[in-house]
């Protein structure tokens, strides 16, 4: 099962660095595959596999390669987590250092638990990120929108090439000068729609799979009225990002948000600048299968 599970993330990844003109996710296509694979294989790995916790060989070591194959592991296998999680584990609470002991962690589904989990990117060049096999850091994170707090999660790939969780932070954001900050913009943008449709740059740019041919893209534009009429539905509360090493900048005029469904095929990608001081959404890209 383990090798099944790896083959296909391999086939998914490959495939996403091909032709991205419409930067189609197979994550979406497959996912609802995998993760059922995955879930009827938990209980069978967990009853046979006798690995104790302790042990320091590490399990699954096909699962390093892409960090998202990592990942997906790491949020849903207990058993697994708690072998990459340094104990103890260091945990800055604002400024205030603790430590988390073995026996006081419990399994932390990241954003397995969630219907979608969304990614951040500054340039669209960055979003080919994703893929790398070279990186040796990664953070995961969640941006609380409303108690303006990040939670951030380190990973580090060590010398013997396998991923572990070495800290974890919680701490307020970053207080602007500006109130016109993207996360500020995002989280009313997300509950406020008269707001939102005066955020929307006329006409807008849609691409989306040709419902005629799902193998070609559709290219077209859309108005305001007709933009509500294919909305997607957005997190309101919070937003995930992982950070590969991609550009995130407070200060940048241009936002990039993708939003992954888990296990129901939803893959969309909106595009954010700022004109003239304000926020407006210019593109919408919509590959859900």
């Amino acid at each position: 099962m383990r090798k099944i599970l790896t083959g296909c993330f391999m086939l998914l990844f490959l495939l996403s660095c091909g032709n991205r003109k419409l930067k189609m996710d197979p994550f979406d296509a497959i996912t609802s595959m995998v993760d059922t694979a995955a879930w009827n294989a938990q209980e069978h790995v967990a009853s046979r596999d006798t690995v104790a916790v302790e042990d320091n060989s590490p399990r699954w070591v096909e699962a390093d390669e892409l960090f998202d194959d990592f990942i997906f592991n790491y949020a849903t296998d207990t058993l697994f987590q708690r072998q990459r999680t340094v104990f103890p584990l260091p945990y800055y609470k604002g400024d205030t250092p603790l430590k988390i002991e073995r026996e006081q962690w419990r399994h932390d589904s990241l954003f397995a638990g969630q219907t979608c989990y969304t990614l951040l990117f500054d340039r669209e060049e960055d979003m080919d990120l994703v893929g790398d096999t070279s990186l040796s850091s990664v953070q995961v994170e969640w941006i609380f929108l409303r108690p303006h707090k990040v939670k951030r999660y380190y990973f580090q790939r060590m010398q013997n090439g396998v991923w572990m969780l070495e800290a974890m932070n919680l701490r307020d954001m970053e207080e602007s000068e500006e109130d016109d900050n993207f996360v500020t913009f995002y989280e009313r943008f997300a509950k406020d729609s008269v707001y939102e449709g005066e955020h929307i740059h006329e006409p807008l740019q849609f691409i989306t799979i040709d419902p005629d041919d799902e193998f070609s893209i559709l290219e077209t534009t859309l108005d305001r009225a007709r933009w509500f009429a294919f909305r997607p539905t957005l997190p309101v509360d919070k937003l995930s990002n992982i950070n590969y090493g991609q550009r995130n900048d407070d200060l940048s005029t241009t936002k990039i948000l993708k939003v992954n469904g888990v296990s129901n095929g939803y893959s969309n990608i909106l595009y954010f600048r700022k004109r003239k001081g304000q926020w407006e959404l210019y593109k919408y890209e919509d590959s859900s299968m």
